[in-house]
């Protein structure tokens, strides 16, 4: 008979290897990890910092949504990987981060949000990168980098290039902005998995802006011509309906039962 997982917090989860190894041992192969793409960038100025991300979604090679959002609220963070993972993750920390200043009566740090975030990730393994203020840049398994600029996911290579180029310390508003612009506008052209449109978060120690969408340098263009075609110009030759079979018969096989003892 099977036992139960040995699980100690807050080390490794392991609870899903029995029913992964059963699965396995039935023929059913297991799931492979999706091929994603995203540009995430920030860099430091005088007197604050920038995020910038673009807004494609990919589910391996299908472009999933053309203007998705990858910055959060508040302490903003933008996430590489899996979308669904980027996304409830950062909402579970968000709403730690709540209980945690009501708790303490007082307005949550970006080092708390952080460690919350680390410790997840080391924890359950989640496939995501993460930018939050301040540069600081949060690992796959946990590991974290707190630099004046930093770039993540599929074009970050390309981001990194320009940001190499033309960071420098003490940065304009203005200049950080455009700089950012353009490390996002690399990924996107050098990137299939980067694309469509630019975001971009400006945070200063009083105040917090959003630009959604503030260049989009992949507009589609009207066409020359309008292609529509009468009714009757395509004729077929024969027509064939067919009824499917709708009624299903459940047969259960017994003795192979997953033990969840």
């Amino acid at each position: 008979m099977a036992t139960s997982s040995v699980y100690n917090f807050p080390g490794f989860d392991f609870t899903n290897e029995l029913r992964n190894n059963f699965l396995t041992n039935k023929g059913l192969p297991l799931p492979k990890a999706t091929s994603t793409g995203t540009t995430i960038v920030a860099c430091l100025f005088k007197d604050g910092i920038v995020l910038g991300a673009d807004t494609r979604a990919m589910e391996g090679p299908i472009v999933a949504d053309k203007n998705c959002e990858k910055d959060t609220e508040s302490i903003r963070c933008c996430g590489a990987g899996t979308a669904a993972d980027t996304e409830f993750t950062t909402a579970l920390i968000s709403s730690n981060m709540e209980l945690h200043a009501l708790q303490t009566g007082r307005k949550p740090r970006v080092v708390t949000a952080m460690t919350m975030l680390k410790q997840i990730l080391f924890r359950f393994l989640v496939g995501l990168i993460l930018l939050v203020n301040t540069g600081i840049i949060i690992h796959p398994h946990g590991s974290t980098d707190k630099l004046p600029y930093v770039t993540m996911g599929s074009g970050s290579l390309a981001a990194m290039a320009v940001f190499e180029t033309g960071w420098k310390p003490n940065m304009e508003r203005e200049d950080a902005l455009k700089l950012v612009k353009a490390a996002v506008a690399a990924g996107i052209f050098n990137d299939l998995g980067s694309g469509s449109n630019i975001d971009v978060c400006i945070i200063t120690a009083s105040h917090t802006e959003m630009l959604r969408n503030v260049e989009m340098p992949n507009q589609r263009v009207q066409k020359e011509r309008d292609y529509k075609f009468r009714r009757g110009t395509t004729a077929w030759k024969k027509e064939d309906i067919r009824k499917f079979v709708v009624d299903e018969q459940l047969t259960l096989i017994g003795g192979d039962e997953l033990d969840t003892s």
